[in-house]
């Protein structure tokens, strides 16, 4: 014990100076990380053909390689998948990440080199555990075992060479063995592609487990949590693993899951740790206690640019460098990696909070947004307001989805929302105008055209039973960790969707 503690002390030590190097010289750090991406690959098919070998400044990039989106890469990707190598990566890539889908395909595979699995996803594992040991010296988190769900991993029928799966599934299957025995449950049980069957069988095998830690997606962890307290009997996770300490949360906002998850699991001083992690990879981890402000990462394989908002959709859209983002501002994220994604838009948006060092909170999708009528309501500005309606009627929010009501003859737009809670609220009504004066306060555009219905009316909120969006998410195919709710859209087919498989049930 005494000596796996003071390894664990010496590595902790060792990766926050070099968390605290690159948080003193970002700049540098990027500008380095650019140098070794471009001259590692310049002599794949994709760096001769943009020419890597002759760019020397960060404007050269920018002429010589295009902004790009899945659909624009899928070439490449779907060569890779079938077996070629040396196209977009030099080293030889058989693995990819399957995330939810695109324009041109149900799902999307992203390449998952060995540099970024080292450099990236294991990096992000190791640091943030260094970060949270930081920030809790007497923790015992490392003397039991963390339990993830994991996802699904299989051979592709075109190229039983190469494999797919979630990128949780993909870290799984390729850790160390002296990882596995520090965490739960058994790879095959991880792995298995049955959902109902995998929540049951993880519940079945970690009971009676020493689980210090959990790591997962708040929206299916719940699923977990409530079934194994079905399975026990128990009032409270704390029961079944006394030791939990920590849950380390992503892929959703946590805001509206955070008191649910209190009740759930017991304890007074459980913590909660916020990370951006995603097929592409690992973007960002909560470094402080005090707020749920992201902590960029700039050494990992990932050089960063960024798209003001207010330029989507232009032929040419102005870019960012990190150097020169603003504090406050909504930016599309623009990567470029060590598995090969070249100025690549993720989907996702950022509003940095601080610059030194850099920190952000993701505000939302570049699809995933209502602006039917000029409001620009972005997942953050829904999130902030479901929160707060919550809170004054005492309501807990399990899933959520919204859409706008269009303008027709004789009747003025607005937006419709399809809420389930775990509580539902103790007044409708507050719940309604509470959220509607929220989005008032956080999102000018929406207030004025609030202000006196001159172009919205007030929401109107479909209040569901429990398990509703599970059931409409199990008949569309989409149980599992890498499927999650599309909370806005800019279009109708989620909420009728969704609203359609609630009569039929």
């Amino acid at each position: 014990m005494e000596l796996l503690s003071s390894a664990i002390q010496w590595f902790t030590k060792r990766r926050m100076h070099q968390i605290d190097h690159f948080k003193q010289y970002p700049i540098d750090v990027q500008q380095q990380l650019f140098n070794d991406l471009l001259s590692t690959s310049k002599d794949t098919e994709f760096g001769k053909k943009y020419g890597f070998s002759e760019i020397n400044t960060l404007e050269q990039y920018h002429q010589n390689v295009p902004i790009s989106t899945y659909e624009d890469l899928f070439p490449y990707i779907d060569r890779m998948m079938k077996g070629e190598q040396n196209i977009l990566w030099p080293t030889k890539i058989t693995e990819f990440s399957k995330s939810s889908g695109t324009t041109n395909a149900r799902s999307k595979f992203i390449p998952v080199s060995k540099e970024a699995l080292e450099d990236c996803h294991y990096k992000a594992g190791k640091d943030l555990l260094s970060i949270y040991m930081n920030n809790h010296p007497s923790t015992m988190v490392m003397f039991g075992k963390s339990l993830g769900i994991g996802g699904t991993y299989q051979k592709n029928n075109f190229n039983s060479g190469t494999i797919s799966g979630d990128v949780s599934a993909i870290i799984m299957k390729n850790l160390p063995f002296w990882a596995e025995f520090m965490r739960a449950p058994e790879l095959e049980v991880a792995l298995m592609d049955e959902w109902e069957s995998k929540i049951e069988k993880i519940a079945e095998t970690t009971i009676d487990k020493n689980i210090t830690n959990i790591a997962g997606v708040p929206t299916w962890t719940l699923v977990l949590f409530e079934r194994i307290l079905e399975k026990t009997g128990k009032n409270s996770l704390i029961e079944v693993w006394p030791n939990l300490e920590v849950f380390f949360h992503g892929a959703v906002a946590f805001g509206p899951y955070r008191e649910t998850f209190k009740k759930l699991i017991g304890k007074d001083d459980m913590n909660f740790m916020d990370v951006y992690n995603a097929s592409e990879g690992f973007f960002g981890i909560q470094d402080t206690t005090n707020n749920d402000e992201l902590l960029l990462l700039l050494d990992y394989g990932v050089f960063y640019e960024f798209i003001p908002v207010e330029e989507l959709g232009k032929d040419h859209p102005k870019v960012v460098q990190l150097v020169d983002v603003e504090i406050g501002k909504n930016y599309a994220l623009l990567i470029t990696t060590n598995a090969g994604l070249w100025r690549y838009m993720i989907g996702d948006t950022v509003r940095f909070t601080s610059k030194f060092p850099y920190r952000i909170k993701i505000s939302g999708r570049t699809k995933h947004f209502i602006n039917a009528f000029g409001e620009e309501v972005v997942i953050e500005n829904a999130e902030e307001a479901i929160k707060a309606a919550s809170h004054i009627t005492k309501a807990e929010v399990r899933n959520f989805t919204a859409a706008p009501v269009y303008l027709s003859c004789g009747q003025k737009g607005g937006h419709e929302w399809a809420i389930e809670f775990k509580y539902p609220p103790n007044n409708q009504d507050l719940f309604i105008k509470t959220l509607d004066e929220k989005l008032r306060e956080v999102n000018s555009d929406y207030d004025a055209k609030r202000h006196k219905d001159i172009a919205l009316v007030a929401p109107k909120v479909h209040f569901l039973e429990n398990k509703s969006f599970y059931n409409w998410m199990k008949s569309r195919g989409k149980l599992g960790g890498q499927n999650k709710v599309p909370r806005l859209a800019n279009h109708r087919k989620y909420l009728d969707s969704l609203l359609a498989s609630v009569e039929t049930t």
